[in-house]
């Protein structure tokens, strides 16, 4: 997965996501925050936790290097279920980071850890219950909408995280990467003098669509190269 966080460097969740759209693969996004502003980029290690900090113990046993912990604790708000040392442990498994749908605490040492952590915010609180131990805990994790696996990728900098399927994120990438391209050279013109309505035609959508009022915007950028809304 090197090369993975190597070529997201460079990229951020917003082209993944309209990669996804261009391919026609659903969107599966979910907007978490940074502990520290940064970027993730890793395979699915995913987590259902139940109240207790060994089932992430035992999720790193299987851990390979740069993994990304998805903790499914439902997204709830009345706890947090991660801290400094299961960051710390992660960290010493070679985790590339975690990602939370739900709180942490210990932000101030997680920052000093230094990995990435993505969730829905803090609370001084840890879990107060510990509920029965689902057979599949270590298999998917649930995190919004969307449930996701080990056969998943996540990439995650500060607008959220995104998922893709693992065996195509070369694929996605490559997309991702001509989008980035080409919204790079419309921001340098629109800086250069020539404005994003020129660089469109935005004029000639306008006129077609009176002739075709199904025209699509979007249909449109494809006919001219643009890369606004994908």
């Amino acid at each position: 997965m090197a090369d993975l966080q190597k070529r997201f460097e460079n990229l951020s969740t917003a082209h993944v996501a309209d990669a996804c759209l261009r391919a026609g693969l659903p969107v599966r996004t979910v907007s978490l925050r940074p502990v520290t502003p940064g970027k993730v980029a890793g395979r699915v290690l995913p987590a259902r936790h139940v109240g207790s900090v060994d089932l992430f113990l035992e999720a790193f046993e299987s851990a390979e290097e740069g993994n990304v912990l998805v903790v499914d604790n439902g997204g709830r708000l009345d706890e947090a279920c991660v801290g400094d040392l299961v960051a710390l442990e992660a960290k010493a498994a070679g985790v590339a980071g975690l990602v939370v749908w739900g709180l942490h605490r210990d932000t101030v040492d997680i920052q000093a850890i230094g990995l990435p952590v993505f969730s829905l915010g803090a609370m001084p609180t840890g879990p107060l219950r510990l509920d029965p131990l689902p057979e599949d805990a270590l298999q998917a994790a649930t995190v919004g909408e969307f449930t996701v696996t080990r056969e998943d990728v996540v990439l995650g900098d500060e607008d959220g995280v995104v998922f893709i399927p693992a065996d195509r994120a070369d694929e996605l990438l490559d997309l991702a990467e001509t989008i980035h391209a080409t919204e790079r050279r419309q921001a340098e013109l629109i800086h250069s003098g020539t404005s994003l309505r020129e660089q469109v035609r935005f004029d000639l959508y306008l006129a077609e669509r009176k002739k075709r009022p199904s025209l699509t915007f979007r249909e449109h950028l494809r006919n001219v190269g643009g890369a606004i809304e994908e």
